[in-house]
């Protein structure tokens, strides 16, 4: 099957797939790279948001490393990129920490009194590992609490008042994460509130990492607000500037390929496919959101609506309602649009229902599928 706005042949593609072009990811590789040249700040994968290390050889020429949030991801992207391996957890596992240690190069503390605890033991590991502070400067314009790390009773960071300067010592960086799908005008408000809490605490640091959350990737997205942010707190307090976004490095890159495996009708006509929304694409529910499909449109639109749902025993897999200008019949492909974030990270087997196939496009290549799961996939993680 093609279709207009997709030039990749995806007649033999298992189904359910997801489909990584990796020349949109190249693209979105060369636009991060740009503002690394610009403002020489270092831009980090954020492996919560993308961990598919079939494609790290690749974000390695461009980018410094990654972040983690746990003991595989850092070993992952120790493993499987070999660059800058930061982490970063709101708690620290006693009996992984010395594993953790191995892996980083840099590590950010939640707390002071996480600081005091391991410090002895990061300070005697093996290599030179830098340690950093998170700290919640109690400002955001993330409009959905599940995703705003400064809402209220927040456990991301230390606020000001519980901010302890007498306990800096062996501390290099502060880190910062306030923002999520946003533009770099937020960065430019965000960062007054950071300076006037925190400023002067920078001074004789090396460094200070943004966060992630940075849509740099998006077409609207002003680059140049975001190299001045850069620049300026770089020529202010003198200190390395460490960029982690996760969504903005996949951004637009991936698909996942569906088929209609039925319909049916109940006071409106519905559609099952053979993916899912809380196994496959868990956001549309979480956050909740409505994602793309080539070639439909709103409800309404076009002349056959249709409520798309999961093949789970679940209610509300649903994906949600739309239409096209013919009507869907079994074995139909939909290609669902921005698939490669937040989707491969976060899915998993309930009901025992069957994970997409991973798969990738380059000219050089062609299509390739890289991985098929199985019964013991399943299995295996239980017991």
């Amino acid at each position: 099957m093609k279709n207009k706005d997709i030039d990749i042949d995806i007649s033999n593609l298992p189904s359910p797939a997801y489909l990584v072009d990796e020349r949109l990811l190249t693209k979105n590789l060369e636009t991060l790279n740009y503002v690394q040249e610009k403002s020489g700040a270092k831009i980090l994968l954020a492996q919560k948001g993308f961990s598919m290390h079939a494609m790290y050889p690749l974000v390695g020429k461009y980018l410094h490393g990654v972040t983690s949030s746990s003991l595989f991801e850092a070993r992952l992207g120790f493993e499987e990129m070999g660059k800058e391996v930061h982490v970063y957890a709101p708690a620290y596992v006693d009996r992984e920490f010395d594993e953790l240690l191995r892996y980083s190069d840099h590590m950010v503390f939640n707390s002071f009194d996480q600081w005091s605890r391991f410090k002895q033991r990061v300070q005697n590991a093996p290599k030179q590992i830098s340690c950093g502070i998170r700290v919640n400067p109690e400002y955001s314009e993330i409009e959905v609490p599940l995703y705003d790390p400064c809402y209220n009773f927040s456990r991301m960071g230390v606020t000001l008042p519980n901010f302890r300067p007498d306990e800096l010592d062996g501390i290099d960086g502060l880190h910062f994460h306030t923002m999520c799908e946003q533009n770099s005008d937020t960065l430019e408000r965000t960062l007054k509130v950071v300076e006037e809490k925190f400023g002067q605490y920078l001074h004789g640091m090396k460094w200070l990492n943004f966060g992630g959350g940075h849509h740099i990737t998006r077409p609207d997205y002003d680059l140049d607000t975001l190299i001045k942010c850069i620049l300026h707190m770089k020529q202010t307090y003198n200190v390395e500037i460490y960029l982690e976004p996760g969504e903005a490095v996949a951004l637009n890159t991936g698909y996942l390929v569906a088929t209609v495996l039925d319909t049916m009708h109940n006071g409106m006509d519905i559609a099952i496919l053979d993916t899912s929304a809380e196994c496959h694409m868990p956001d549309v529910l979480a956050m909740p959101y409505r994602p793309g499909i080539i070639g439909a449109g709103e409800p309404g639109e076009f002349a056959h609506t249709y409520r798309l749902g999961g093949m789970t025993c679940l209610a509300g897999d649903v994906i949600g309602d739309y239409s096209f200008p013919e009507p869907l019949k079994y074995g139909d492909k939909l290609i669902f649009t921005d698939m490669a974030h937040y989707s491969m990270v976060k899915n998993h087997m309930f009901n025992g229902v069957n994970l997409p196939a991973i798969a990738s496009y380059n000219e050089a290549e062609g299509l390739k599928v890289i991985r098929e799961f199985e019964y013991s996939d399943f299995s295996g993680r239980l017991s």
